[in-house]
């Protein structure tokens, strides 16, 4: 069992940032990637980001590439979302989602791979 719990939500305005972040337990979180998705009002969950195991492969949508950033500390069992220029298209609840069965250097994009989800943050952009 993996638990997983997302922080640093909230409100902000356009052009701003913030950082999400996903605390793990449960399993030895260097063992297996994360990733990041998120769900909109009225639309499905879709892929933001995925990191594999070692913190060294990562993979963005190509909706915020160049403005997030998903990194790691193996150390602290967390996983983070830096998140910058911001849009009101970004506003959704963001989870994070634990891949016990990837394979070193690889991330997915797909949710179904993804066992283990938090209760998620929500984001919330004004323009």
């Amino acid at each position: 069992q993996v638990q997983l719990a997302e922080s640093g939500g909230g409100p902000v305005q356009a052009g701003g940032s913030l950082r999400l972040s996903c605390a793990a337990s449960g399993r030895t979180f260097s063992n297996y990637a994360m990733g990041w998705f998120r769900q909109a009002p009225g639309k499905s969950r879709e892929f933001v980001a995925a990191i594999d195991s070692s913190g060294r492969v990562t993979y963005y949508a190509p909706s915020v590439k160049g403005r997030f950033t998903i990194s790691r500390d193996n150390n602290k069992n967390t996983v983070y979302l830096q998140m910058n220029s911001l849009s009101p298209e970004d506003t959704a609840a963001y989870y994070c989602a634990a891949d016990l069965t990837a394979q070193r250097a690889v991330v997915s994009t797909t949710p179904a791979h993804y066992e283990y989800w938090g209760q998620g943050a929500q984001v919330a952009v004004s323009s």
